[in-house]
């Protein structure tokens, strides 16, 4: 087993990027970080799609900031599941996203000003686009596999319908076919806390030289309670009273924090206040909003799934009551419609919708043996 072998690059796109908006983007940044070795025939690359606050920085500790470990580290390394001594893993920065590749953030090169409030929307499929592109940057004109949990998850899902054949495996952890109405609610009430703050100053904040961090720490609050479980956080905190060491453990008949789970909360929210872009924010949960692959089929899965190549991984847990194992099944019961090959697994795990992110000796395994099948027919 060697040494994680990490590389960090910006790619610069001038050909024009058509969006499913209508709007154009004349051209574009793209941040990522890339594992292992790619093989003389280029075939054994893995692209990581990532989560709403994620980024490129996938595995390892960062060449900047030794203590910043990627967001998926217990999956992807040498030796680990996602074996980065077999595989060449790309991870990447999504565009609008605010971690160095071009979004809110970014000059604007017609204005010479951040897009703030301009930068248009974008779709997963917009994401999976600008994916394909750099496949082509790099010379891959077929990954071993497309992975992702959650908004990862719909990406890789997206690329087996628009690149069919671009892809052998697509793996989807913990994710769905589309959002249900309950699920855009959350985020819905998560954006308004972002839209409502004073120093939102709609999207153009930047010119102010302000945050607007209470907006943020609400919509971080939000969207954190829904990634737990409730067993996971009754576990963790229960009803504790967060209260220092010493002090009465009576009810203080106020409005600050009194339990152990409104500290964490707002501990959470604090944080990532400091490091995410209200912008960025609305863009990806809005994408998140708008996947629904089957709409354009008049609902059907079924038809949407028809011409998919890839063999497909579909894993969900048990207590994910964000994107619940009904969701992922709907994805199983269609490929089996058309006599795709999948393998499914639901793991009975307490943790909720963050599950796909921590470690589980099932879970792991099961990713483990799959991506060892995958080297076994290569050779």
């Amino acid at each position: 087993m060697s040494e994680l072998h990490l590389s960090r690059n910006t790619i610069h796109f001038a050909e024009p990027l058509p969006l499913q908006s209508g709007a154009v983007l004349a051209g574009y940044n793209l941040v990522i970080e890339t594992y292992g070795k790619l093989n003389a025939d280029k075939s054994n690359a893995v692209l990581i799609c990532h989560a709403l606050n994620a980024s490129h920085h996938v595995a390892g500790p960062d060449p900047e900031n030794d203590a910043d470990i990627g967001w998926w580290d217990n999956m992807i390394g040498p030796g680990k599941p996602v074996d980065t001594d077999k595989f060449f893993v790309i991870g990447l920065n999504n565009l609008g996203s605010c971690f160095g590749s071009t979004g809110p953030m970014s000059l604007n090169p017609a204005t010479g000003k951040p897009y703030g409030a301009d930068f248009p929307v974008v779709t997963v499929e917009d994401w999976v686009n600008t994916q394909a592109r750099l496949a082509d940057k790099l010379g891959i004109r077929r990954f071993a596999a497309v992975m992702g949990g959650s908004l990862g998850g719909m990406q890789a899902l997206a690329w087996a319908i628009q690149f069919p054949k671009r892809l052998a495996h697509c793996v989807v952890i913990a994710s769905t076919p589309k959002l249900s109405a309950q699920n855009i609610a959350f985020n819905e009430v998560a954006r308004n806390a972002i839209l409502s703050d004073p120093d939102f100053h709609g999207g153009n904040f930047y010119e102010y030289g302000v945050i607007p961090k209470r907006g943020l720490r609400l919509a971080r609050m939000i969207g954190h309670i829904t990634y737990l479980s409730d067993a996971d956080m009754a576990e963790k905190f229960g009803r504790e009273l967060q209260r220092p060491h010493g002090e009465s453990n009576d009810y203080r008949f106020s409005f600050d924090v009194e339990f152990e789970v409104e500290s964490y909360l707002r501990y959470q929210g604090d944080k990532f206040s400091t490091y995410f872009d209200a912008n960025t924010y609305l863009l990806i949960t809005r994408a998140l909003d708008y996947f629904d692959p089957s709409r354009r089929y008049g609902g059907s899965l079924n038809r949407t799934l028809a011409e998919v190549q890839a063999k497909f991984l579909v894993v969900s847990f048990s207590t994910d009551w964000r994107f619940p194992p009904n969701r992922s099944r709907e994805i199983v019961e269609s490929l089996l419609s058309n006599r795709s090959e999948v393998s499914y697994a639901e793991i009975d795990a307490p943790h909720g919708h963050d599950a796909f992110l921590l470690d589980d000796p099932r879970y792991h395994n099961l990713i483990r043996a799959y991506f060892g099948q995958m080297l076994e027919v290569q050779t």
